[in-house]
């Protein structure tokens, strides 16, 4: 890869990491690696490509690129979906240890955490990471500690430099799922934490339109046994998904920026509304992250959360009238849309029935405001 000015800011930075070395006729990007195999040699080398599952030159810009971006001289390692990188992550509990997971995280994570529980593969400890003392208190004896903030879709800001310290302190390791932050906004491995997990699905691809997760370490030994995991394992990403995430990467700054500015616009605009029992949002001032958000984070993000004062009913009914904004799961795309989470089984019950949850993205924020009335009014 070429040379990178280690003293860019992000915004850069996401547009100039993980191109190829630069010369006169050289191609700007990275070319897509269409391959199941490599040619051998008869006396192989430390370093030769093998298998397109053991190595594969398209996963590796990409890789470089979310590292620098964490704050990390290690390159990551990029996986088949943001669940196959959770997945990863949650491998690093020794068979029969214990794991402290927010019963709030996000669904696929409590979920899979709650089904290695059942299967005796770790003990889980489920707590509210809110509740700091508490917490604290789960991590004795943990092997792993899971993170996650603002968790989704509570958006709950977690003190995250206590509870990393704390976890430390007692000899744990500590994952953080940093996807609705981006490593634009906050950089929890600065912070010292050992493991950041992304589902590149979300804000990194940003399109909606890939299936990819990515796991970001500082230590290059935690890599290597990650890497062996996942070469054992197989859960590795296709060339083209990595290269469109890439090139979704290059657009970060300026995607993240419009759809921050126009989420802070709606989540006042919002908060004045009397069919709405709360509005979840860290920019606002009211929210009870505010002030935490504001020393840990660079920016309050693209998500909001509403509840409604109409319960489920209502919230349903808000969600069906919606025109332009689109009814559907998943986030960080450039459209903009909108889900009553405990639609999903699978969701955890300390989710309000009543709640929406919104990713804003890209459009004009008059017409997006112009279809919330709309379906307000409803």
């Amino acid at each position: 890869m070429t040379e990178h000015a280690a003293n860019t800011r992000p915004a850069t930075s996401v547009v100039s990491l993980g191109r190829p070395e630069r010369s006169t006729g050289s191609s700007l990007n990275p070319a897509i690696s269409l391959t199941s195999t490599y040619v051998g040699s008869a006396v192989p080398q430390s370093g030769d490509r093998v298998y397109a599952r053991f190595s594969n030159e398209s996963w590796e810009p990409l890789e470089e690129a979310v590292a620098r971006l964490e704050g990390s001289l290690v390159p990551a390692l990029s996986y088949a979906s943001g669940m196959a990188a959770v997945a990863a992550a949650f491998s690093l509990v020794p068979i029969g240890g214990v794991a402290v997971v927010p019963g709030t995280s996000y669904n696929g994570t409590i979920g899979l955490a709650r089904q290695l529980h059942a299967e005796g593969a770790l003990v889980l400890r489920e707590v509210d990471p809110t509740h700091i003392d508490e917490t604290i208190a789960a991590f004795e004896g943990a092997d792993l500690v899971w993170l996650e903030s603002p968790t989704n879709p509570l958006l709950d800001v977690l003190d995250l430099p206590t509870l990393i310290a704390a976890a430390k302190q007692r000899g744990a390791t500590v994952v953080v799922d940093n996807t609705f932050s981006t490593p634009l906004r906050q950089n929890p491995l600065v912070l010292g934490a050992d493991v950041v997990v992304h589902s590149a699905t979300k804000f990194i691809a940003g399109h909606s339109d890939v299936l990819l997760g990515i796991v970001v370490v500082t230590d290059a030994e935690l890599r290597e046994r990650l890497l062996g995991k996942r070469t054992l394992h197989g859960a590795i990403p296709g060339p083209f998904e990595a290269w469109l995430a890439l090139r979704g990467l290059r657009t970060l700054a300026v995607r993240l920026d419009r759809a921050e500015q126009t989420a802070a616009d709606l989540a006042v605009r919002l908060s004045k509304r009397t069919e709405l029992s709360r509005v979840r949002y860290p920019g606002l001032a009211t929210d009870p992250g505010h002030a935490l958000a504001g020393e840990q984070m660079s920016g309050f993000g693209a998500m909001i959360s509403i509840e409604f004062a109409g319960g489920e009913a209502a919230a349903e009914r808000f969600v069906e009238s919606l025109a332009l904004i689109t009814p559907a799961t998943s986030l960080g795309g450039v459209e903009t849309l909108a889900e009553r989470r405990r639609r999903q089984p699978s969701e955890p019950v300390e989710v309000p029935e009543s709640l929406v949850r919104l990713s804003i993205g890209i459009e004009h924020v008059e017409d997006l405001w112009a279809d919330i009335e709309q379906a307000l009014a409803r």
